[in-house]
């Protein structure tokens, strides 16, 4: 059984953060070892994630098993994740975090830049719940779709363009 000690939410995620890019990196379910994720979340973890994006199907997502099939979506979609910047407001249990986030595609190679706003709350130093805002939803599906990129924050990898 492992230990957790108290740790400020912003600590909590940081390590989270690094586990969930590992896990996308090393291919998703099947590929990469869940347990270093799960290491991070509470038992009742839920992520309410905003419904259409091509990951999040019905937007909730509950406990370990909800949060594995959720980064099994996740890692299907995308090939990798790079945080550009991070920054963080909050307390002892509750974290506002601004990421800025390059995303390659799986199906396109495509990359996009996002802008995601998270609100966490953490207990017992893992992460309880988290409430993702993507700034825009639009380019994220677009990255992931065959068709015309709609942003010039999507580079296509095949030709190395920004669309």
């Amino acid at each position: 059984m492992t230990q957790h000690i108290a740790a400020d939410a912003w600590s909590v995620m940081q390590k989270f953060y690094a586990a969930e890019a590992a896990y996308v990196a090393a291919g998703g379910y099947g590929k990469a070892d869940y347990r270093e994720v799960a290491a991070h979340l509470d038992p009742d973890v839920v992520l309410h994630q905003a419904p259409g994006l091509p990951f999040t199907g019905s937007g909730q997502w509950r406990g370990h098993e909800g949060m594995e099939r959720f980064l099994a979506a996740f890692a299907q979609v995308w090939e990798s994740m790079e945080f550009l910047d991070q920054q963080h407001w909050g307390d002892h249990d509750t974290v506002v975090v601004s990421n800025r986030v390059r995303f390659r595609a799986r199906a396109t190679g495509r990359e996009v830049q996002a802008h995601i706003v998270q609100l966490i709350t953490v207990r017992d130093g893992r992460m309880l719940e988290c409430r993702p805002f993507y700034w825009d939803p639009g380019a994220i599906t677009a990255a992931c779709h065959d068709g015309p990129a709609r942003t010039d924050r999507i580079t296509d990898r095949t030709t190395d363009r920004t669309t």
